[in-house]
């Protein structure tokens, strides 16, 4: 456990992608619940199904994440950012909005691939 945080110590930086990471997922969770709660019309019964398995993927993937960094010896802080009330709340509008919160999520990702690559390239789990 000595080694996991000295390691997470030496590494600032992906102890802060991981940390972003965490707190996206988190606020994916918050974020699909809300488009959920705001969907109307004929379609909502599939569309709110939908939104609240990526409510649960999110979810997933926070305690994934939070067991990697507990295991590296760090502590997840459970950071949520408020979901931005755009008062748009039509199926369109919500999913332009899930979109980009994803592509965001998947750009953080792909920045954190990169600090493994570069930090820990034998680090298959990570």
């Amino acid at each position: 456990m000595a080694k996991a945080k000295e390691a997470a110590a030496a590494e600032p930086r992906l102890a802060d992608a991981l940390e972003r990471l965490h707190s996206n997922e988190l606020s994916g969770v918050v974020r699909y619940l809300h488009y959920a709660h705001m969907i109307f019309g004929a379609n909502r019964i599939p569309i709110v199904a939908w939104l609240k398995e990526q409510a649960t993927e999110s979810m997933d993937h926070a305690w994934k994440i939070g067991e990697k960094m507990t295991a590296m010896g760090l502590h997840p802080s459970m950071r949520v950012v408020p979901v931005p009330e755009t008062g748009k709340h039509s199926v369109l509008d919500v999913l332009r909005e899930a979109l980009e919160f994803e592509r965001q999520g998947l750009a953080d990702y792909q920045a954190l691939l990169s600090l493994v690559l570069e930090l820990r390239p034998g680090d298959v789990a990570l």
